[in-house]
This record gives structure tokens, C-alpha cells and sequence, in this order.
């Protein structure tokens, strides 16, 4: 997952980010870290010196100055050229571009109350801020003359790209609305700021004021050694005395496929599912209602017919209908297996004479019961040969050997927590590059799931700008001393979100507006999802999943029982995913606001997943109350169809390393930096992949890869 840490140059015209403006801060001290030139190395955010009330009064003075160079622009007397409107605009905004992300990552990572109740005064400020840039007449009126007359500009094709994208984005902002339908524009926008980080934090709290605490040994019957050691972490972090499971899925997922005690299973899978849907002080669904409203409102404001059509309308997808056939598509498999696997899960039941209907919370407990059967898979023996140490080795290792990039840690560079650590990035002529954050453990104060933010974006306008790229992980951080052990498929998430940030490491664009992962949204995932299948690589496996104690390599009839379980739960995997990314479809393609206004939730859920033909045993992998990715945000709203999008793309492009027998293969792997990797936004995203792969993408692949082919019945 991609979260833009707020660029003023890019994002927040390619994606409606949210800005806006204050007076100017009188008396404002001149020692705000914020505010100052960082002495830092490589200038980063100087996190050790900075303090949580250096953001108000930073936030409000460079506000005010980017408000007087977007002035400078809108007023010069001078005709329209790209330098003094396309160029201006890209170089505006560098203060506010990093306090934004400085702040943005605070709050991401290392959040506390006096940040929140911040991050909530100034979300709709920020807000008002960008429609006050995005709703300029006098501004747009340039970049519009510029659009009118590009053909005749002289314009390389990257300089080209980025008018036609701003303009492009300035209109989707609703530049080219009038009056009353301006104003009403800037308040939809300002108070769709101030929900998504009402709902953000609710879905923190909530998740945060849940700890399973377990008792006694009962408690802990068929509990492996690794998540002993990391509840026992977890409890010590609260001052409780025993063990403790959160709602980190680091800890809700072993517990719920190893814990015997189903009445301790259900109530954790409660508090997993119930997360923002408690009738208390954390709940979502009023702020899902105004969302949607909200949303609708704008889209219809901008000639849409659902907010749903907005979105796609500038993307690989186009239209939401292309994104609900490939769900369908893939459905169709998905089903079909999940029905195979509900059938062996029955036997497994009635063998152990279970007396009851399969739940949602029994799910992963008899479904491991099933692939230890069928493949004699050991996830601790699997645990104990992926230390988290070798892990990143090996994602760096993958990197060097396809990209000639190296990394070293660097320890003089400040962090906020202890737990970052910092590589510096190098090229094989010894070159600097970027430098990468890496925050890979559960805690406090920090946001759940796995996300890659930037700090700073890739461009070579003017002086230019090295990027400074994050990957944040929530695993379980093990006692002091002992090594932190993860799963296959969290090993694939390091490589997933590692993907996402050599997509911003190695960008090399002119403009910061098209730079890394600017991307249209429904290609955003595709660099990720293609370095996961590096991990799943014997090759690979074999070279760094080596045992915590005796560094042996993990053993060959261990990867292949691995290669042979990969798709045990294919179908609930993808069951419990396309579920989410329907009801996200569904909530979006609503065109009456008075439905909206009276939606019960819950009711709507279920409704489209009964037209699915949804198994009552699996759930949704994420409830609307919590879902982050719909409601905190528009990246992935109406998108998380993006996902599938980008597997269909993944896949296929893997396929080449597999068809020229070699998963290093140079020319491709020069094909995929050349396209994908350091491309940004030059091209479109369906010109990009067909660069790297000679042609349009197939579905063949994915289905294949998932097991989710579907015989045809003669």
C-alpha cells in the first residue's frame, strides 16, 4: 500500500490531496526546527529536535509563503510560458511540502494525542488551502492558454506530459466550475478532509483500546513458541502482567490459526471485525454516510454520475464496469475453490468430531488443521528460517542483482522511534541515490497494516532532489535478545512494500509532479506486487531463509512443500478480498444522496455480498467501519478493485523472467527500470507496461498462479 505523504507539487493536484490557509504567524519564534535549513545529513527531517508544537505555527507561515508564490504566478504580467506557470507551479510549495511530511509521518508512526487533536484542527485548513490554489481563475487561466496552444510549445515529451496532467487535474479539481458550485466545491473538500481523519483515528483508537489478555496456561493451549514470546512482548509494552494479543495482524492471525480455545477465537475475531462499529465513541458509520454524501455531491458537482465514474474515469480501469468484470472474472475461480477448500475443512471437522457450523473465526484454525494434512507444512520449521534480518538482506540482495544498487546502514541519521533504522542507497558506480527508513514493528501510536510513505520525491528540476522513501510494517517485536521470526507471507509483504519504495528510490524524472509513485492509482500496486514473487523464489529462499540458530538454508522438501501449499487458501484469499473491493464498488455507484443519507451499513454489506453468493463461512477481509483504505482517503477509494488490477499485471510481467529462465534476466530487468521502476508518470500506465513486456497484459497468469482456473464443462 502506497500512502502519499502530502507533495504540494504533485500529489495534491493529481489527487485532490487537501491544503489550505492561515494568517501569518505574528512573532512566531525563529528557532522552529520546522522552519529552519536542516543541517542534517543528506538534509533530512531533524525528527530528534522537533517537538509536537513546532507544527501549528510551521504549518501556518509556510502556508502563507506558498499562498504569495502561487500569487506570483497567477498575477505575472508576463504571457504564460511553461516556466513561469508549469515550472513555477512545480518549484512552489517547498516548505509546506516538508512540514506536511515530516508531520504526515509522525502521525502515521508515532502518533500520541496532541498530534491527533492537531492532525484534526489543521486537516481542514490544509484542505481549504489546496482548493484556494486548485480554484484559481487567474492561475488556471495560464495553465489553460498553455493546454491550448501545447502542440505549438516545443515541448519535450516529459514537459508535455506534465502540462497535459496538470491541466488535466486542475479540471478534475473543478477549475472550470463557476459561483455557487465553486464555493460548494471547497467546502466538500474541506470537510471530507476532516472525516477522513476523524475515521482514521477512530479505526486507531478502536483498534488500540483491544488487547485479548490471556489468563492462564488454558489460555494458551496450542500457542507456537513465536507468538508466546511476541504476546509476552505485548503485554510488557502495556505493563499487564502474562500475554497479550492485539489487533495487529501479525498477532490476530497466528492467534486465530493456532489457538485451540474457539470461545478466545471468537472474541478476538469480534474485536478484529467489530473495529470502528462499537456504538462508542470510535464509531464510523455516521462518518461513512457523510463521506459517501460528500463524495457524490462532488462527483455529480463535476458531471460525473457516481463517484464511482470519477475515479476511474483517469485510470488503466476507465470505467467501473471494466473493474467490476475482472473481479467478476476472477470470482467465478475464487468461489469454485473456496468451496473445495469449506469441503476439506468438513472433514477435518468431523474427524476431530467438531459438533458445530464453521465460523468465520474457525476459519484459519481448521483450514492450517487442512494444509498440515494435505502438506506436512510446519509454520514454525517455515518461521524459523525467515529471521527478519535476512529478510531485508534479501530484498536488498534481489535489488542489487536486478538493478546494480546498493545499500548500507547508516547510523547518524535522526529517526522519531528507536526502532527505524536507515540505509543509505548507492549506485554501482558508487553514486548516491536516496536513502530508505525501514519501521517494521507493532506499537502504540502507531497506525496498523504496511504502507510506503515518502519524505522527499525524486526530481532533477533545478538544484533537484534525492528521494527519502519509508516502509512501515506492523510485525510482533520479539524479546530483547532473540530474533524476530515472520511468516512466508509477511516476508512477502517486506518484499510488497519494498517493491513500492524502489519504485520511488530509483525514479528519474525532471518534474516532481510525475515523479515515483504518481501514478494512475490502478498501476500504483503493479511494482509492488511484482517484487513479491522474488521471495517466492527457491532460488532466493534458498539463499537467505537460513535457520535463526544454525544457519543452515532452509531445506529443499521444506520449499517445496511451501511451492506446493502457496494456494491451500487461495479461494478464501481471494474470496475474502474481492468481497471488500464489491462493497467498495457498490457503496460508490450510488447515485441517489437520499439513500445515502438514510444507509444502514451492515445491512448494505450484506446485501452485496448475498447477490455474490458470499459463503457464509468467510467474511470480507475488511468491514467498512475500518476500512482505511475506502474511507481514510480517496487513493484507494472506489479503487481497492486495484489490487486485482494490479495481479493480473504482476503476474503476467513475472512471466517473462520465468519464460527466459532466468529471474535476474538483465535485459528485463532493464526493461522494467526503464518503464516501471525510474519511469514515474512520463507515459501512460498501459504505454509503460507494454515497454517492459511487448504487449498488453493476460489474465492467463494470475489464474493460473492462484489456482483459480475454472474447467470448462463439456
Amino acid at each position: 500500500m502506497v500512502t502519499n505523504l502530502f507533495s504540494i507539487r504533485s500529489a495534491a493536484f493529481l489527487l485532490l490531496a487537501l491544503m489550505t490557509t492561515l494568517p501569518t504567524a505574528a512573532g512566531q519564534s525563529p528557532n522552529n526546527p520546522l522552519l529552519k535549513t536542516w543541517d542534517t545529513p543528506f538534509g533530512v527531517p531533524p525528527f530528534d529536535r522537533i517537538d509536537a508544537e513546532d507544527f501549528e505555527p510551521a504549518f501556518e507561515i509556510a502556508m502563507d509563503q506558498h499562498l504569495t508564490e502561487i500569487q506570483a504566478i497567477s498575477v505575472n504580467s508576463e504571457p504564460p510560458t511553461f516556466a513561469n506557470t508549469i515550472e513555477a507551479l512545480e518549484n512552489s510549495g517547498k516548505s509546506l511540502n516538508r512540514v506536511q511530511s515530516t508531520f504526515s509521518a509522525l502521525t502515521s508512526s508515532a502518533t500520541n494525542d496532541e498530534l491527533r487533536a492537531i492532525q484534526a484542527r489543521m486537516a481542514p485548513l490544509l484542505a481549504a488551502h489546496s482548493s484556494m490554489i486548485t480554484l484559481n481563475a487567474d492561475l488556471f487561466a495560464r495553465i489553460d492558454a498553455l493546454h491550448k496552444k501545447r502542440d505549438s510549445l516545443g515541448l519535450d515529451d516529459e514537459a508535455l506530459r506534465v502540462l497535459e496532467l496538470t491541466h488535466k487535474n486542475f479540471v478534475r479539481a473543478g477549475a472550470m466550475l463557476q459561483g455557487e458550485d465553486r464555493e460548494r466545491l471547497a467546502a466538500i473538500t474541506e470537510q471530507l478532509a476532516g472525516l477522513y481523519t476523524a475515521f482514521s483515528q477512530n479505526v486507531q483508537n478502536s483498534t488500540e483500546a483491544f488487547a485479548l489478555v490471556l489468563e492462564d496456561d488454558d489460555d494458551l493451549a496450542g500457542l507456537p513458541n513465536f507468538l508466546l514470546s511476541a504476546a509476552a512482548q505485548a503485554a510488557q509494552e502495556r505493563d499487564l502482567e502474562g500475554h497479550v494479543i492485539t489487533l495487529a495482524r501479525s498477532s490476530f492471525e497466528p492467534f486465530m490459526t493456532f489457538s485451540t480455545r474457539r470461545d478466545l477465537r471468537e472474541k478476538l475475531y469480534n474485536g478484529w471485525t467489530n473495529r470502528g462499529d462499537n456504538d462508542d465513541e470510535f464509531d464510523n458509520e455516521a462518518n461513512i454516510r457523510q463521506i459517501l454524501m460528500l463524495r457524490l455531491e462532488r462527483a455529480q458537482l463535476l458531471g460525473f454520475e457516481d463517484f464511482s465514474s470519477y475515479r476511474t474515469a483517469n485510470t488503466m480501469a476507465g470505467t467501473p464496469q471494466a473493474a467490476k468484470e475482472l473481479l467478476d472474472e476472477v470470482w467465478v475461480g475464487a468461489l469454485a475453490k473456496a468451496k473445495d477448500e469449506l469441503d476439506r475443512i468438513r472433514k477435518i471437522m468431523q474427524n476431530e468430531g467438531a459438533d458445530h457450523e464453521l465460523r468465520p473465526w474457525d476459519w484459519w484454525y481448521f483450514a492450517e488443521k487442512a494444509r498440515a494434512a494435505s502438506y506436512d507444512l510446519d509454520e514454525d520449521a517455515v518461521k524459523a528460517h525467515l529471521s527478519l534480518d535476512n529478510v531485508l538482506v534479501a530484498q536488498f540482495a534481489v535489488a542489487d542483482r536486478l538493478f546494480g544498487i546498493k545499500f548500507s546502514e547508516r547510523r547518524d541519521i535522526p529517526t522519531y522511534h528507536p526502532d527505524v533504522k536507515v540505509w543509505e542507497v548507492k549506485s554501482a558506480a558508487d553514486e548516491h541515490i536516496g536513502l530508505f527508513y525501514g519501521d517494521y514493528f507493532a506499537r502504540p501510536g502507531k497506525r496498523g497494516g504496511a504502507w510506503m510513505s515518502a519524505l522527499r520525491s525524486q526530481h532533477n528540476l533545478g538544484d533537484g532532489a534525492t528521494p527519502v522513501i519509508m516502509n512501515n510494517c506492523n510485525y510482533n517485536k520479539p524479546a530483547k535478545g532473540e530474533p524476530a521470526l515472520i511468516s512466508m507471507r509477511e516476508a512477502e509483504v517486506i518484499f510488497h512494500e519494498f517493491g513500492h519504495a524502489l519504485h520511488g528510490l530509483l525514479s528519474n524524472v525532471t518534474y516532481d509532479s510525475i515523479s515515483g509513485t504518481a501514478v494512475d492509482y490502478d498501476f500504483v500496486e503493479f511494482p509492488a506486487q511484482i517484487y513479491e514473487h522474488w521471495m517466492r523464489q527457491p532460488e532466493v529462499i534458498k539463499e537467505f531463509a537460513l535457520h535463526h540458530e544454525t544457519g543452515e538454508p532452509m531445506p529443499t522438501e521444506l520449499i517445496e512443500r511451501l511451492k506446493a501449499a502457496a494456494n491451500a487458501q487461495s479461494g478464501f484469499d481471494n474470496v475474502e478480498y474481492i468481497a471488500s473491493a464489491f462493497v467498495d464498488l457498490a457503496f460508490h455507484r450510488i447515485t441517489d444522496p437520499e439513500v445515502l443519507a438514510d444507509l444502514d451499513i451492515n445491512s448494505f454489506e450484506d446485501g452485496v455480498l448475498s447477490q455474490a453468493r458470499m459463503p457464509k463461512a468467510i467474511d470480507m477481509r475488511h468491514r467498512s467501519p475500518h476500512f482505511l483504505h475506502s474511507f481514510a482517503g480517496e487513493l484507494y477509494a472506489s479503487g481497492y478493485y486495484t489490487y486485482m488490477w494490479a495481479g493480473v499485471l504482476d503476474n503476467d510481467g513475472f512471466a517473462a523472467f520465468e519464460e527466459a529462465g532466468d529471474i535476474y534476466d538483465q535485459s528485463l530487468a532493464k526493461k522494467l527500470y526503464e518503464y516501471v521502476y525510474s519511469a514515474g508518470n512520463t507515459r501512460s500506465a498501459m504505454d509503460a507496461y507494454i515497454g517492459f513486456r511487448g504487449r498488453k497484459p493476460s489474465t492467463g497468469p494470475l489464474l493460473r498462479n492462484r489456482g483459480l482456473e475454472v474447467k470448462s464443462q463439456e
